[in-house]
């Protein structure tokens, strides 16, 4: 094999494989050579995107590599590169994109400090250490970027990843704490066709006696109406507080529904919105920096968590990467850009849990035994007998 182009700038560390050394300093193409075929990459932007798992959307935007041996050539050559060219030469240019500038301008050196001679096979490497620990990853966590990272899980096989995740800890608090090891949190999610109060409430109720909710009780409407948002979030919140439940509400509305419900004084605990990596993308979801900013600030000056005041429910993926295609970056690099929470099934909730060996957030979990929804043994209680505070609830609202 080999590899032509600049070698200037090469940071410490070898390639995954062991094979030798790039460098695409100031966009300078790059070609390797494997068993007498040529592969070459005109900059790091189109490196990233070739050296990404085959996904549709990258398809789509233009920036997937052709082919399997393509894909697995640049993954070579991203394997070489310095973590530190990511900061020297921005994959979206500063001047054009907010999103690059909030990255850049928070950028941590102090705490990049530790890999900042490594190259991303190198950081692999790193990552994958029996010393590299949780206190660590946390201490170096304001110091990468989402390209680094984005870059480093090209490279990562899937059990890579896994441990590498085992070893993050992201704890968010409102009304109950989530993230903490040996918990698994769900959302509660009763959507209706209709947006029918009555229906929604039946499944709010349902949820709860499996034991789920903890993460929060989140309702996709069915319409974009501000006053239907604002009897939505007003019937979770009138549950929560009638039975002390520690969990927290959301009406996954756009953002500024949420913002102009805020003002009208209806009971909002977190704001959604779903968010890209690129400040056009987020333009196509009609939001910006700011406008996150504003809501970010009216719900916190709410004051409504009681553990905590992590007030913003973000969801990213694919398709909301995806119309950020005109930068030419791939999915997974904007995707790296911005968080996301998962949801999950009320029937399957308490079996998982019981598979893994996990238990809900600390607060619901105690909740559930004060409500006698599981016994010491975080069992499900069955109430055959229908004389449950809460089956009494769904009775008032359903006669």
């Amino acid at each position: 094999m080999t590899v032509y182009g600049s070698q200037e700038g090469v940071g410490e560390g070898v390639l995954a494989s062991g094979t030798g050394s790039a460098s695409l300093s100031g966009m300078e193409p790059v070609t390797l050579e494997i068993s007498g075929k040529h592969w070459t990459f005109n900059s790091l932007k189109d490196l990233m995107g070739k050296a990404s798992p085959m996904r549709s959307g990258d398809v789509t935007a233009g920036c997937a590599a052709s082919c399997d041996e393509e894909r697995v050539a640049a993954q070579m050559l991203l394997a070489d590169v310095p973590l530190a060219q990511f900061l020297e030469e921005p994959l979206i240019p500063y001047e054009k994109d907010e999103v690059t500038r909030l990255i850049v301008d928070t950028h941590d050196v102090a705490a990049f400090a530790p890999v900042k001679n490594l190259s991303v096979g190198a950081f692999r490497d790193w990552l994958l250490r029996y010393e590299t620990d949780e206190q660590t990853l946390a201490a170096l966590a304001p110091g990468l970027t989402p390209e680094m990272v984005a870059a480093v899980s090209k490279i990562c096989a899937n059990q890579d990843l896994i441990l590498i995740a085992s070893k993050c800890r992201v704890v968010t608090a409102f009304r109950d704490t989530i993230g903490l090891r040996g918990r698994l949190s769900t959302r509660l999610q009763p959507n209706h066709a209709t947006d029918d109060l009555k229906g929604i409430a039946a499944s709010m109720l349902e949820g709860l006696l499996y034991g789920c909710g903890d993460a929060v009780i989140g309702i996709n409407p069915a319409t974009d109406s501000v006053p239907m948002m604002q009897e939505l979030l007003k019937l979770i919140d009138e549950l929560i507080h009638r039975y002390h439940i520690p969990t927290q509400s959301c009406v996954l509305a756009h953002v500024t529904n949420a913002l102009e419900v805020m003002r009208a004084g209806t009971p909002v605990d977190l704001v959604f919105q779903s968010i890209a990596g690129t400040e056009i993308a987020n333009g196509v979801f009609g939001v910006n920096l700011g406008i996150l900013q504003e809501a970010y600030d009216a719900a916190l000056s709410l004051k409504r968590g009681t553990v905590g005041q992590n007030v913003m429910y973000f969801e990213t993926g694919q398709g909301s990467a995806l119309p950020g295609a005109e930068t030419g970056a791939s999915i997974c690099r904007p995707a790296r850009r911005a968080p996301t929470r998962s949801r999950g099934s009320s029937s399957r909730c308490s079996s998982t849990r019981q598979v893994f060996g996990k238990h809900p957030a600390p607060e619901f979990e105690a909740w559930l035994e004060d409500m006698d929804l599981v016994d010491v043994r975080q069992h499900l209680v069955s109430h055959t007998g229908g004389q449950h505070a809460l089956i009494g609830y769904q009775r008032e609202l359903i006669p």
